[in-house]
């Protein structure tokens, strides 16, 4: 049920289209090419079933935790959603 001037399934189309968003900008931040056999950051050997797993992996475990962590920290905020948006 849509209020206002939306119009009906308006809510589900912006649920929608955040998480497409959100798909394709986690899919451009994939890694590609060769899997590294080391580390680029410590030096660490890459087991070969991570290797496999994500192909043009460049990290480790440990390295590629910490660079989620710090990426985590600079999100973008929604403005999609956001009633602001709406008023501009």
């Amino acid at each position: 049920m849509a209020t206002g001037w939306a119009g009906d399934g308006a809510v589900q189309d912006q649920i929608d289209a955040t998480v497409k968003d959100g798909i394709k900008r986690a899919q451009s931040q994939l890694p590609t090419g060769p899997s590294l056999t080391n580390c680029a950051e410590c030096d660490a050997p890459i087991p070969e079933a991570r290797q496999k797993a994500i192909p043009g992996v460049r990290l480790c475990v440990a390295c590629q935790e910490a660079e989620d962590q710090e990426a985590a920290k600079f999100t973008g905020y929604n403005r999609r959603g956001s009633k602001d948006s709406q008023l501009r």
